[in-house]
Protein backbone atom coordinates (compact mmCIF):
# COMPACT_ATOMS: atom_id res chain seq x y z
CA UNK A 1 0.00 0.00 0.00
CA UNK A 2 1.73 3.60 -1.64
CA UNK A 3 1.03 5.58 1.64
CA UNK A 4 4.21 6.80 2.82
CA UNK A 5 5.71 6.98 6.40
CA UNK A 6 3.82 10.60 7.39
CA UNK A 7 1.51 11.14 9.77
CA UNK A 8 -1.96 10.64 7.95
CA UNK A 9 -4.97 13.41 8.64
CA UNK A 10 -8.22 12.38 9.57
CA UNK A 11 -10.23 10.94 6.87
CA UNK A 12 -11.68 14.11 3.97
CA UNK A 13 -14.93 12.81 3.91
CA UNK A 14 -18.18 11.24 5.64
CA UNK A 15 -19.63 8.46 4.24
CA UNK A 16 -23.10 9.09 4.06
CA UNK A 17 -23.24 10.58 1.08
CA UNK A 18 -21.44 10.19 -2.55
CA UNK A 19 -19.42 13.18 -3.36
CA UNK A 20 -21.43 15.62 -5.94
CA UNK A 21 -18.75 16.52 -7.84
CA UNK A 22 -17.07 20.17 -8.27
CA UNK A 23 -20.24 21.91 -9.36
CA UNK A 24 -19.61 25.43 -10.31
CA UNK A 25 -15.99 24.76 -10.98
CA UNK A 26 -15.44 25.45 -14.50
CA UNK A 27 -12.56 22.91 -14.91
CA UNK A 28 -15.66 20.10 -13.76
CA UNK A 29 -18.61 20.05 -16.57
CA UNK A 30 -21.63 17.75 -17.25
CA UNK A 31 -20.86 16.78 -21.19
CA UNK A 32 -23.13 18.18 -23.56
CA UNK A 33 -22.43 15.95 -26.52
CA UNK A 34 -24.98 13.15 -25.16
CA UNK A 35 -22.67 10.59 -23.51
CA UNK A 36 -25.10 8.88 -20.94
CA UNK A 37 -25.39 10.18 -17.27
CA UNK A 38 -22.50 9.80 -15.21
CA UNK A 39 -19.46 11.48 -17.17
CA UNK A 40 -17.82 14.39 -16.95
CA UNK A 41 -14.97 16.36 -17.48
CA UNK A 42 -12.96 17.05 -14.42
CA UNK A 43 -9.68 18.60 -14.23
CA UNK A 44 -9.46 18.76 -17.87
CA UNK A 45 -9.81 14.68 -17.96
CA UNK A 46 -12.92 12.57 -18.80
CA UNK A 47 -14.23 11.03 -15.88
CA UNK A 48 -17.09 8.45 -15.43
CA UNK A 49 -18.40 8.21 -11.97
CA UNK A 50 -20.17 4.74 -11.64
CA UNK A 51 -21.72 3.29 -8.36
CA UNK A 52 -20.86 -0.98 -7.53
CA UNK A 53 -22.37 -3.28 -5.67
CA UNK A 54 -25.51 -1.99 -6.63
CA UNK A 55 -28.09 -0.92 -9.33
CA UNK A 56 -29.31 1.76 -7.66
CA UNK A 57 -27.67 5.04 -7.92
CA UNK A 58 -28.47 5.63 -4.39
CA UNK A 59 -26.58 2.68 -3.05
CA UNK A 60 -23.14 0.63 -3.16
CA UNK A 61 -20.03 2.29 -3.57
CA UNK A 62 -19.19 5.47 -6.04
CA UNK A 63 -15.96 5.00 -7.83
CA UNK A 64 -14.48 7.64 -10.17
CA UNK A 65 -12.79 6.13 -13.43
CA UNK A 66 -10.55 7.75 -15.66
CA UNK A 67 -10.51 6.12 -19.20
CA UNK A 68 -7.15 7.47 -20.32
CA UNK A 69 -4.69 8.32 -17.72
CA UNK A 70 -1.71 6.89 -19.66
CA UNK A 71 0.04 10.20 -19.83
CA UNK A 72 -0.90 11.27 -15.81
CA UNK A 73 1.97 11.84 -13.50
CA UNK A 74 1.38 9.76 -9.72
CA UNK A 75 1.31 13.38 -8.62
CA UNK A 76 -1.45 13.75 -10.99
CA UNK A 77 -3.74 10.97 -10.24
CA UNK A 78 -3.38 11.55 -6.48
CA UNK A 79 -4.70 15.01 -7.46
CA UNK A 80 -7.91 13.99 -9.28
CA UNK A 81 -8.72 11.12 -6.79
CA UNK A 82 -8.22 13.43 -3.83
CA UNK A 83 -10.58 16.50 -5.77
CA UNK A 84 -12.94 14.01 -6.51
CA UNK A 85 -13.24 12.80 -3.25
CA UNK A 86 -14.57 9.00 -3.89
CA UNK A 87 -12.99 6.09 -1.72
CA UNK A 88 -11.57 5.17 -5.29
CA UNK A 89 -10.52 6.27 -8.22
CA UNK A 90 -9.21 3.66 -11.14
CA UNK A 91 -7.23 5.06 -13.56
CA UNK A 92 -6.82 3.13 -17.19
CA UNK A 93 -4.06 2.77 -19.71
CA UNK A 94 -2.36 0.69 -21.78
CA UNK A 95 -1.92 -2.74 -21.18
CA UNK A 96 1.46 -4.09 -20.62
CA UNK A 97 3.03 -5.60 -23.85
CA UNK A 98 3.09 -9.55 -21.73
CA UNK A 99 -0.61 -8.86 -20.68
CA UNK A 100 -2.99 -11.96 -21.68
CA UNK A 101 -5.20 -10.34 -23.20
CA UNK A 102 -7.71 -9.97 -26.58
CA UNK A 103 -7.14 -6.55 -28.72
CA UNK A 104 -8.62 -3.90 -26.93
CA UNK A 105 -9.93 -5.98 -24.31
CA UNK A 106 -6.65 -5.71 -22.08
CA UNK A 107 -5.51 -2.19 -19.70
CA UNK A 108 -3.51 -1.09 -16.90
CA UNK A 109 -5.13 -0.47 -13.84
CA UNK A 110 -4.19 1.54 -11.19
CA UNK A 111 -6.36 2.83 -8.02
CA UNK A 112 -6.44 6.06 -5.57
CA UNK A 113 -8.06 6.93 -2.83
CA UNK A 114 -8.35 10.85 -1.74
CA UNK A 115 -5.22 10.00 0.31
CA UNK A 116 -3.25 7.08 -1.04
CA UNK A 117 -2.28 4.85 -3.59
CA UNK A 118 -3.85 0.93 -2.93
CA UNK A 119 -2.59 -2.34 -4.40
CA UNK A 120 -6.30 -3.23 -5.79
CA UNK A 121 -10.04 -2.02 -5.34
CA UNK A 122 -12.95 -4.51 -5.85
CA UNK A 123 -15.91 -1.80 -6.51
CA UNK A 124 -13.75 0.30 -9.01
CA UNK A 125 -13.03 -2.69 -10.38
CA UNK A 126 -16.37 -3.44 -10.82
CA UNK A 127 -17.43 -0.10 -11.96
CA UNK A 128 -14.25 -0.05 -14.40
CA UNK A 129 -15.45 -3.52 -16.04
CA UNK A 130 -19.38 -2.36 -16.66
CA UNK A 131 -17.88 1.51 -18.00
CA UNK A 132 -15.66 0.34 -20.59
CA UNK A 133 -17.37 -3.26 -21.63
CA UNK A 134 -19.44 -0.58 -23.62
CA UNK A 135 -16.94 0.79 -25.10
CA UNK A 136 -15.12 -2.32 -25.74
CA UNK A 137 -18.21 -3.91 -27.25
CA UNK A 138 -19.34 -0.87 -29.84
CA UNK A 139 -23.10 -1.55 -29.51
CA UNK A 140 -23.47 -2.32 -26.19
CA UNK A 141 -23.25 -6.52 -26.42
CA UNK A 142 -22.30 -5.95 -22.76
CA UNK A 143 -25.94 -6.10 -21.62
CA UNK A 144 -24.69 -2.27 -20.21
CA UNK A 145 -27.18 -0.32 -22.81
CA UNK A 146 -29.21 -3.67 -23.45
CA UNK A 147 -27.28 -5.66 -25.94
CA UNK A 148 -27.69 -10.22 -25.81
CA UNK A 149 -26.43 -11.40 -22.97
CA UNK A 150 -23.04 -13.23 -24.31
CA UNK A 151 -20.09 -11.94 -21.51
CA UNK A 152 -17.88 -9.20 -22.69
CA UNK A 153 -14.41 -10.28 -21.02
CA UNK A 154 -11.89 -8.27 -19.60
CA UNK A 155 -7.89 -8.17 -18.41
CA UNK A 156 -7.41 -5.45 -15.87
CA UNK A 157 -2.96 -5.64 -15.15
CA UNK A 158 -2.87 -3.88 -11.36
CA UNK A 159 -0.42 -3.62 -8.94
CA UNK A 160 -1.52 -6.58 -7.18
CA UNK A 161 -1.75 -8.73 -10.29
CA UNK A 162 -3.98 -9.72 -12.82
CA UNK A 163 -7.73 -9.50 -12.54
CA UNK A 164 -10.05 -10.74 -14.97
CA UNK A 165 -13.38 -9.52 -15.16
CA UNK A 166 -16.62 -10.31 -16.94
CA UNK A 167 -19.54 -8.47 -17.80
CA UNK A 168 -22.96 -10.05 -18.60
CA UNK A 169 -26.78 -8.37 -18.87
CA UNK A 170 -28.74 -8.98 -15.13
CA UNK A 171 -32.70 -8.00 -14.84
CA UNK A 172 -30.78 -5.68 -12.82
CA UNK A 173 -28.50 -4.22 -14.90
CA UNK A 174 -25.16 -4.62 -15.70
CA UNK A 175 -23.74 -7.72 -14.13
CA UNK A 176 -19.53 -8.07 -13.29
CA UNK A 177 -17.58 -10.59 -12.19
CA UNK A 178 -14.18 -10.44 -10.84
CA UNK A 179 -11.55 -12.98 -10.82
CA UNK A 180 -9.11 -12.05 -7.51
CA UNK A 181 -5.28 -12.66 -7.14
CA UNK A 182 -4.98 -16.21 -5.04
CA UNK A 183 -6.02 -15.51 -1.80
CA UNK A 184 -4.21 -15.94 1.28
CA UNK A 185 -4.52 -15.07 5.18
CA UNK A 186 -1.93 -14.70 7.77
CA UNK A 187 -1.92 -14.56 11.66
CA UNK A 188 -3.06 -11.42 13.65
CA UNK A 189 0.02 -10.31 15.85
CA UNK A 190 -1.65 -9.80 19.10
CA UNK A 191 -0.77 -6.18 19.26
CA UNK A 192 -2.84 -5.69 15.86
CA UNK A 193 -5.60 -7.15 17.31
CA UNK A 194 -5.69 -5.59 21.16
CA UNK A 195 -4.73 -1.98 19.26
CA UNK A 196 -7.35 -2.50 16.93
CA UNK A 197 -10.04 -3.59 19.59
CA UNK A 198 -9.13 -0.59 21.67
CA UNK A 199 -9.04 1.72 18.65
CA UNK A 200 -12.73 0.10 17.92
CA UNK A 201 -14.12 0.44 21.42
CA UNK A 202 -14.67 -2.90 21.52
CA UNK A 203 -14.00 -5.96 23.80
CA UNK A 204 -12.57 -9.19 23.05
CA UNK A 205 -15.52 -10.72 24.78
CA UNK A 206 -17.39 -9.29 21.70
CA UNK A 207 -15.58 -11.47 19.22
CA UNK A 208 -17.16 -14.58 17.51
CA UNK A 209 -14.47 -17.10 18.99
CA UNK A 210 -15.64 -19.52 15.75
CA UNK A 211 -13.91 -17.06 13.59
CA UNK A 212 -10.36 -15.92 15.00
CA UNK A 213 -8.84 -12.51 14.10
CA UNK A 214 -7.02 -12.76 11.22
CA UNK A 215 -5.28 -10.88 8.17
CA UNK A 216 -6.69 -11.80 5.02
CA UNK A 217 -5.08 -10.72 1.64
CA UNK A 218 -6.87 -11.14 -2.13
CA UNK A 219 -4.90 -8.57 -3.57
CA UNK A 220 -5.05 -5.75 -0.35
CA UNK A 221 -4.31 -6.82 3.03
CA UNK A 222 -7.83 -6.59 5.77
CA UNK A 223 -7.70 -7.49 9.33
CA UNK A 224 -10.88 -9.57 9.60
CA UNK A 225 -12.37 -8.81 13.39
CA UNK A 226 -15.91 -11.09 13.85
CA UNK A 227 -18.39 -9.72 15.92
CA UNK A 228 -20.22 -12.00 18.37
CA UNK A 229 -23.56 -10.13 18.01
CA UNK A 230 -25.57 -7.86 14.90
CA UNK A 231 -25.98 -5.15 17.83
CA UNK A 232 -21.89 -5.15 17.98
CA UNK A 233 -21.57 -4.49 14.63
CA UNK A 234 -24.57 -2.08 14.18
CA UNK A 235 -22.95 0.58 16.43
CA UNK A 236 -19.05 1.56 15.30
CA UNK A 237 -17.15 4.35 15.78
CA UNK A 238 -13.40 4.61 16.23
CA UNK A 239 -10.12 6.32 17.15
CA UNK A 240 -9.38 7.53 13.48
CA UNK A 241 -5.75 8.35 14.32
CA UNK A 242 -4.84 5.42 16.68
CA UNK A 243 -6.58 3.37 14.05
CA UNK A 244 -4.70 4.85 10.92
CA UNK A 245 -1.28 4.57 12.26
CA UNK A 246 -2.18 1.06 13.72
CA UNK A 247 -2.99 0.37 9.93
CA UNK A 248 -0.20 1.67 8.38
CA UNK A 249 2.14 -0.05 10.75
CA UNK A 250 0.73 -3.06 9.63
CA UNK A 251 0.27 -2.52 5.86
CA UNK A 252 -3.50 -2.66 6.09
CA UNK A 253 -5.99 -1.28 3.65
CA UNK A 254 -9.62 -1.90 5.33
CA UNK A 255 -10.82 -3.48 8.83
CA UNK A 256 -13.41 -6.02 7.73
CA UNK A 257 -15.79 -6.13 10.64
CA UNK A 258 -18.29 -8.77 10.15
CA UNK A 259 -21.68 -10.71 11.71
CA UNK A 260 -22.85 -13.92 10.19
CA UNK A 261 -26.51 -13.96 9.89
CA UNK A 262 -26.57 -17.61 8.70
CA UNK A 263 -24.35 -19.82 7.26
CA UNK A 264 -23.92 -17.81 3.79
CA UNK A 265 -24.92 -14.35 4.37
CA UNK A 266 -22.12 -12.24 6.20
CA UNK A 267 -23.34 -8.56 7.48
CA UNK A 268 -19.96 -6.39 6.56
CA UNK A 269 -18.61 -3.02 7.65
CA UNK A 270 -15.35 -2.13 6.68
CA UNK A 271 -13.33 1.28 7.85
CA UNK A 272 -11.04 2.92 5.35
CA UNK A 273 -9.09 5.60 7.23
CA UNK A 274 -5.74 5.41 5.62
CA UNK A 275 -7.29 6.08 2.46
CA UNK A 276 -9.07 9.48 4.14
CA UNK A 277 -12.40 7.44 4.03
CA UNK A 278 -14.65 7.05 7.14
CA UNK A 279 -16.18 3.66 6.41
CA UNK A 280 -16.56 2.21 2.98
CA UNK A 281 -20.08 0.89 1.95
CA UNK A 282 -18.60 -1.93 -0.23
CA UNK A 283 -15.40 -3.39 -0.37
CA UNK A 284 -14.69 -6.02 -3.14
CA UNK A 285 -11.34 -6.52 -2.14
CA UNK A 286 -12.03 -6.83 1.61
CA UNK A 287 -15.04 -9.31 0.19
CA UNK A 288 -12.76 -11.44 -1.85
CA UNK A 289 -9.99 -11.37 0.93
CA UNK A 290 -12.70 -12.30 3.73
CA UNK A 291 -14.08 -15.27 1.81
CA UNK A 292 -10.40 -16.78 0.70
CA UNK A 293 -10.48 -16.68 4.65
CA UNK A 294 -13.45 -18.17 6.02
CA UNK A 295 -12.71 -20.93 3.60
CA UNK A 296 -9.34 -21.29 4.91
CA UNK A 297 -10.17 -21.90 8.67
CA UNK A 298 -13.30 -24.21 7.77
CA UNK A 299 -15.86 -22.09 8.67
CA UNK A 300 -17.71 -21.94 4.98
CA UNK A 301 -17.08 -25.13 2.19
CA UNK A 302 -14.20 -25.32 0.10
CA UNK A 303 -17.39 -24.83 -2.95
CA UNK A 304 -19.49 -21.79 -1.21
CA UNK A 305 -21.43 -19.51 -2.53
CA UNK A 306 -21.66 -15.89 0.19
CA UNK A 307 -23.52 -13.04 0.15
CA UNK A 308 -22.29 -9.92 2.02
CA UNK A 309 -24.54 -7.41 2.69
CA UNK A 310 -22.54 -4.09 3.60
CA UNK A 311 -23.69 -0.45 3.68
CA UNK A 312 -26.99 -0.92 5.56
CA UNK A 313 -25.88 1.89 8.13
CA UNK A 314 -24.42 4.20 6.07
CA UNK A 315 -27.90 4.31 3.89
CA UNK A 316 -26.17 2.70 0.91
CA UNK A 317 -26.92 -0.64 0.72
CA UNK A 318 -24.26 -2.86 -0.81
CA UNK A 319 -24.82 -6.87 -2.07
CA UNK A 320 -21.46 -8.50 -2.69
CA UNK A 321 -21.70 -12.02 -4.20
CA UNK A 322 -18.61 -13.99 -3.53
CA UNK A 323 -17.91 -17.45 -5.20
CA UNK A 324 -15.45 -20.00 -3.82
CA UNK A 325 -14.45 -23.06 -5.97
CA UNK A 326 -12.35 -26.28 -4.69
CA UNK A 327 -9.14 -26.29 -5.85
CA UNK A 328 -8.57 -22.67 -7.05
CA UNK A 329 -7.05 -20.07 -4.44
CA UNK A 330 -8.99 -17.37 -6.34
CA UNK A 331 -12.33 -15.77 -5.37
CA UNK A 332 -14.67 -14.43 -7.80
CA UNK A 333 -16.79 -11.57 -6.89
CA UNK A 334 -19.68 -10.23 -8.55
CA UNK A 335 -21.99 -7.27 -8.19
CA UNK A 336 -23.83 -4.97 -10.25
CA UNK A 337 -23.14 -1.29 -11.03
CA UNK A 338 -25.17 1.91 -12.34
CA UNK A 339 -23.98 5.68 -13.71
CA UNK A 340 -24.16 8.32 -10.45
CA UNK A 341 -25.43 11.35 -12.35
CA UNK A 342 -23.24 14.67 -11.43
CA UNK A 343 -23.91 18.09 -11.81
Amino acid sequence: MSLGSDPVPSPVRSPESPPSGDAGDPGHTGDPTGHPPGHTVTGGREVLHLTAFSADPRGGNPAGVVPDSGDMTDSERQALATRLGYSETAFLAPPPPDLDAPPGHGFSLRFFSPLAEVPFCGHATIATAVAMADRVDGAGGSGVRGGPAEAIRLVFATPAGVVPVSVTRSPEGPLATLTSVPAEDFPAPAGLVAGALAALGWSEGELDPSIPPRIAFAGARHLVLAAAGRDRLADIGYDTDRLTRLMLAHDLTTVTLMWRLDATTLLVRNPFPVGGVVEDPATGAAAAALGGYLRSVGVVAADARLTIHQGVEMGRPSVLSVELRAGDPRVRVSGTAARVPVS
